[in-house]
């Protein structure tokens, strides 16, 4: 007899909302304590009348204390706006991509913010990777592909997520990578490595088949919007220093640590149904970031190609131009927004909860998941602070003889499933979702969202719009970059 196999099943922990103390973060702690203090002085110095003089302003504390807006109160908002604020008025949201004379760095990619000194390296071995001096890492990026998910049957599907698993936990141990990214998004398609296909291998003078075939090309070609899926890995260059110097020291030293990681992370891919069809190259990276910041590129840069794979000088692969608005990014040829996934499914789903997400019709969008892998003494002590907070609040609550929170119940719960698994040695990662949406037009842009937002709320995942971010958002969620901080 042979039993059935039934789809394996996911939950994910509950996201803490806990405060420092008495639920309140660090930004309304501050100024909880500042007005306190204040007020303190005030009585002292000037009795009753000076407190009730003062009102405003404990009136307006209050507010920025008790107050939220999307999930945050306005002393937590208050940063960002400044920050956002800031860069208008010294003219930082608007960038422009500038023509110059001087000598510049080999591989430089030109990007904008942050990202300005990022440089694709290459190796003696002609490897490829992105080299960033600041953070000291060096990223190698894969082209993947996969058999479909949902047409997979319960067992193969199992034996996928277990395996991706165990890659996870394989790549977190090594204590030498510092974030891994996923990232699938949908790209305009000029129907030019089609129309070659069928050029070297069709057959268009066949009686009625050759017709229909050239008009089909013909017409479903610009209008295609394939699927693309890149794997990258960031080498953190300070953990592995011992590596690299063992193998030589500096970035032929570093490619040589990153070339042992890339094999090894190759293999655990494919054993987790993923197929790795190639390392990019510096034109292929740079075509990579290129596409993102301007999708209407991707039809010339395949026309162009030897290949018909898109490809790119990386002195070319930023932004003719973009201005960052609060809500969205505008770039050479699109107008994106970033939205970070605050919470993922609180029941248990099925392994592909993301499927009307991933597969919304007429959307472009690109999906990213970022891996950061934690160290076994970090997590444990993130473990027991955490135990500590939950016990402590929940002692106060019954001193005060208020109601006990299910909510607590439940995260602490979660926490000693944490500590249960990190003791019996499993690897510990953060894990980041970030969702860009891209449109043409800010009409069209705001109807993608409006039907992003619907099918998340199927899949039973909170999107939250990351205002006054944008660009750091768009950098780290629509470029395989594997940058794991906002």
């Amino acid at each position: 007899m042979s039993s059935e196999v039934l789809p394996l099943t996911v939950k994910f922990p509950h996201r803490s909302r806990r405060g420092i103390l008495l639920g309140l973060s660090l930004p309304q702690l501050a100024l909880v304590s500042s007005a306190l203090a204040l007020l303190l002085v005030t009585v002292v110095t000037s009795g009753l009348m000076g407190a009730v003089v003062l009102a405003p302003l404990w009136i307006t504390t209050a507010v920025l204390v008790g107050v939220r807006r999307e999930g945050r109160s306005l002393i937590g908002w208050a940063p960002l706006v400044a920050r956002y604020a800031q860069r208008r008025r010294s003219g930082q949201t608007v960038w422009r991509a500038r023509p110059v004379s001087r000598p510049q760095v080999e591989g430089l990619l030109h990007l904008p913010g942050t990202t300005a000194s990022l440089r694709v390296a290459t190796s003696t071995s002609g490897a490829a990777a992105v080299h960033d001096p600041h953070r000291q890492t060096l990223t190698a990026v894969a082209k993947v592909s996969s058999r479909a998910f949902a047409l997979l049957d319960p067992a193969t599907q199992n034996s996928n997520v277990a395996a991706w698993g165990r890659a996870l936990a394989g790549i977190a141990r090594t204590g030498h990578v510092a974030t891994v990214q996923v990232l699938e998004r949908t790209v305009p398609d000029s129907g030019d490595s089609l129309a070659r296909h069928w050029a070297e291998h069709g057959n268009p003078q066949a009686p009625v088949a050759g017709q229909i075939y050239s008009a089909l090309v013909e017409s479903a070609g610009p209008a295609a919007a394939p699927h693309e899926a890149y794997l990258a890995i960031a080498l953190d260059l300070k953990a592995a220093k011992r590596l690299v110097s063992q193998a030589g020291g500096g970035l032929d030293g570093a490619f040589t640590v990153m070339a042992q990681t890339t094999a090894s992370v190759a293999q655990a891919a494919r054993n987790a149904g993923l197929t790795v069809t190639g390392w990019l190259g510096p034109r292929e990276i740079a075509a990579v970031l290129r596409t993102a910041y301007d999708p209407a590129s991707t039809a010339r840069l395949q026309q162009w190609s030897s290949t018909g794979r898109a490809e790119a000088d990386p002195a070319a692969a930023g932004p003719v131009a973009q201005v960052e608005e609060a809500d969205r990014v505008i770039t050479d040829s699109a107008r994106h927004t970033t939205y970070w996934i605050e919470n993922w499914p609180r029941t248990e789903t099925h392994a592909g909860f993301l499927h009307n997400i991933m597969f919304s019709t007429g959307v472009r969008r690109t999906f990213s998941l970022i891996y950061a892998p934690q160290g076994i003494d970090s997590a444990l002590r993130d473990v027991q602070r955490r135990k500590a907070a939950i016990i402590a609040d929940a002692s106060e609550r019954r001193r005060r003889g208020q109601v006990e929170s299910e909510a607590d119940n439940v995260e602490y719960a979660d926490v000693k499933t944490r500590e249960k698994q990190l003791i019996s040695g499993h690897a510990d990662v953060a894990l980041t979702g970030l969702l860009t949406v891209s449109a043409d037009t800010d009409a069209h842009l705001d109807a993608a969202c409006a039907q992003i937002e619907t099918a998340a709320a199927g899949a039973q995942v909170d999107l939250r719009r990351l205002i006054y971010q944008q660009t750091d958002a768009f950098t780290a969620g629509a470029l395989p970059l594997a940058r794991n901080t906002l």
